[in-house]
């Protein structure tokens, strides 16, 4: 070692930022040996070298994030898992393994786990093998038993917390929500800025639309279930600019899921936020139609794709800003997998993968989105069936898929009816990739049609003491029968 690597080594003086993607780092690593040990310890016996294995990886990946940290507490606080304070970021790499870590805490009335010291593979075995989702007990009543489990067992390392949400918990939930709710309502101002510029035939920032997908993007990156909680606040009069932003969330959500860098998801929320800008070249009564359109309006209106190309290439030509994706996302968009659909392809050709987000990100946005000519929007739940089952509408499957586990089978902003006769709505997909028929609500009335102030949130994953689940969803409903708003429940 160098005297400069030394000198670099002794610096205390670390800036948060480096500090929180090294603890990130480790703490992706340590969930991840703890997912591989529980399913090690299901497939073998104990004394098989498989367990061992994940096992000394898992007190390996503790002990370094113990050393380097002078510390180490798991802590679970609603949807998100901390490390010594510092949230995890879920990604393609430890989405199951995140989810089950989730859905095993809650399960087990775990709020958090300190490792005071040193841990051992029969400290590890001990503590995982009295995890288990399956056993018929409350979460208060399996957290007793796992306590005095390790207390029998005369094992003092781990330091075991039920949930509480303290105010640091509560401070960031509320920064996470007011940071989407900025950046939304920022990216729609923006969008309508320059989708207006164009229809008057002038030339809009580039700086100002790249900031807004920057800022989508990181903000996906950072929490996404906020940012796509927005996306049911579909504004009738302001449509054309809320769907250009919901598809631009959806597709950089969808991209992520599918393992894009960030610079990928950037040049895909571009192509998503400029997906109809041809549309602005478009005369506005003839999109704000309401009745059928005739042959020659079908084909104004059919000719946006092209007619986005041409003007995202005078941007270019002026600004020498714009990637060619962009453009060529707008003219593929409504192509079809089988290119049967417009505009029609001149010669053979492959659908580029940023295109076939778009498209699943566009054609759900849209068909949940009340218009001009379709006063009454699809459930979500019929729309992802219909986007998997019927292949007229010409979505790439795998793509779809991706969308489903996602959003879930109920998406975000559903309405639905539980077995108990309450009202509910789908405030986020369950992070277990097992339970996406049981998403996570908040409850908005009783059984007796009661408003319920503030509404309940609730996950529908979690047994109750007899290992039956306390509320099971049963069927979809229509908001405006009741009289609800649902994007109100996602703006707190």
């Amino acid at each position: 070692m160098t005297a400069h690597d030394a000198a670099i080594l002794s610096d205390d003086k670390v800036s948060p930022d480096a500090n929180a993607a090294n603890i990130r780092r480790a703490g992706r690593d340590l969930i991840l040996a703890f997912h591989a040990a529980l399913r090690a310890m299901k497939l073998y016996p104990l004394e098989h070298n498989a367990v061992q294995k994940t096992l000394e990886e898992l007190c390996q990946a503790a002990e370094s994030l113990r050393e380097s940290e002078g510390e180490l507490e798991i802590r679970i606080s609603g949807e998100f898992i901390f490390v010594n304070e510092t949230r995890l970021r879920l990604d393609l790499s430890n989405y199951a393994s995140f989810g089950h870590l989730l859905t095993l805490c809650k399960a087990s009335g775990l709020g958090g786990i300190t490792v005071n010291g040193k841990t051992t593979p029969r400290d590890w075995t001990v503590l995982l093998s009295r995890l288990d989702t399956k056993v018929k007990e409350s979460p208060d009543e399996r957290f007793a038993k796992i306590s005095s489990g390790l207390n029998e067992a005369g094992i003092t390392v781990f330091e075991l917390e039920p949930p509480i949400e303290s105010e640091s918990d509560k401070k960031f939930a509320e920064e996470v929500k007011a940071a989407a709710n900025r950046t939304y309502t920022q990216s729609v101002a923006a969008t309508k800025e320059v989708i207006n510029s164009v229809r008057m035939g002038k030339t809009p920032s580039m700086r100002k639309i790249k900031r807004v997908v920057q800022g989508i993007v990181d903000q996906i990156l950072n929490e996404e279930t906020s940012l796509i909680g927005l996306t049911t606040i579909r504004d009738y009069d302001e449509y054309t600019f809320t769907h250009s932003v919901n598809v631009c969330i959806f597709a950089v959500a969808l991209g992520r899921r599918l393992g894009m860098t960030k610079l990928q998801l950037y040049d895909l929320g571009l192509a998503g936020l400029m997906h109809d800008i041809g549309k602005s070249r478009i005369p506005v009564d003839l999109l704000q139609k309401s009745g059928d359109l005739s042959e020659d309006e079908w084909r104004w209106v059919a000719s946006h794709p092209w007619l986005g190309v041409l003007a995202l290439f005078q941007f270019r030509k002026q600004q020498e800003q714009l990637s060619y994706r962009a453009m060529t996302v707008a003219y593929e968009h409504h192509m079809k997998q089988d290119l049967s659909g417009y505009p029609k392809a001149l010669r053979p050709r492959q659908l580029s993968m940023t295109s076939k987000i778009v498209a699943v990100a566009d054609g759900y946005d849209a068909a949940t989105s009340r218009r001009s000519y379709q006063t009454v929007p699809y459930p979500p739940p019929e729309v992802l069936k219909e986007m998997r089952d019927n292949p007229k509408r010409g979505m790439d499957p795998v793509v779809v898929k991706a969308f489903i586990n996602l959003l879930g089978i109920y998406p975000t902003g559903t309405l639905v009816v539980l077995d108990t006769f309450e009202l509910a709505v789908v405030y986020a997909a369950n992070a277990n990739p097992e339970a996406l028929s049981r998403p996570i609500v908040k409850i908005v009335s009783d059984a007796q049609g009661l408003v319920m102030q503030p509404p309940v949130t609730v996950d529908l994953a979690i047994p109750d003491a007899g290992g039956e689940y306390p509320r099971t969803i049963i069927k979809t409903a229509d908001p405006e029968r009741y009289g609800l708003t649902l994007g109100d429940y996602f703006i707190e």
